[in-house]
């Protein structure tokens, strides 16, 4: 989190992370297609050789409270080749919060299980334990055939704290959920630590559902949020695996 009192701005960084091909890019592509003009800048977008997943992409999106607080929320994705594990550290070092997006299908559980201990090594490196940072868990391609059942994945998000959400990127489906169910996480550890709403009179569920409208979903904040399938939303996540 970066704070500039003069300006009365708040930077928050959100990193999608997670195996090769798993919809990282594709998600922050559909929430960059579904916001509003008016509150996203440009997707800016480096290319690999290697593989259709980019370096990362930047969607800086902006928005003022009902307090005296301007919100920049920067959203990066990381590439998942194993090559560019460098790329990854880098990327994860300062963020606030973090969406994990699993691909569904069963043949890519042991994809999934390396990238999140990947994940783990990363904010380790970077002095930050699992249990310390937000974190939801998105099993992206859920239109998929031989993928994990909805009682698999239910049973799962059971075992761990971290909320988990089904998705399928390529329909926009799932991805304003998983991203307010992010954002509502991230936002409340913020506010635990730095009192917020009583430094700058912001209101941050009212900031979340600004969010939501956005992006083009008229559903309530709890009713985004009650959309996960699993997990808790008041509380920091332990250590868990997909």
């Amino acid at each position: 989190m970066q704070l500039d009192f003069a300006a009365r701005e708040l930077t928050v960084k959100l990193v999608y992370y997670g195996p090769a091909l798993s919809g990282k890019t594709t998600n922050l592509q559909a929430l960059h297609a579904a916001m509003d003009p008016s509150s996203t800048g440009r997707l800016m977008t480096l290319e690999t050789k290697d593989d259709r997943t980019l370096f990362f992409d930047l969607l800086p999106l902006t928005f003022r409270g009902q307090g005296e607080l301007a919100v920049r929320i920067k959203v990066f994705t990381v590439p998942g080749q194993v090559i560019h594990a460098s790329t990854r550290r880098l990327a994860v070092q300062g963020a606030d919060g973090v969406a994990f997006v699993a691909d569904s299908q069963i043949s890519e559980t042991q994809n999934n299980a390396d990238s999140f201990m990947d994940l783990k090594h990363n904010l380790k490196a970077n002095g930050i334990t699992l249990k310390q940072i937000p974190l939801i868990i998105q099993f992206n391609k859920r239109d998929l055939g031989n993928i994990r059942s909805d009682e698999e994945i239910a049973n799962l998000a059971a075992q761990g704290r971290e909320p988990v959400y089904l998705a399928v990127a390529t329909r926009s489906e799932g991805i304003v959920e998983s991203f307010i169910g992010l954002l509502h996480l991230t936002w409340s550890a913020l506010e635990a630590e730095h009192c917020l709403s009583k430094k700058f009179g912001f209101d941050g569920k009212a900031f979340l559902g600004d969010v939501a409208k956005k992006l083009g979903d008229g559903r309530s904040v709890d009713e985004l949020l009650a959309t996960c399938v699993g997990g808790a939303l008041d509380v920091l996540s332990p250590e868990a695996s997909p």
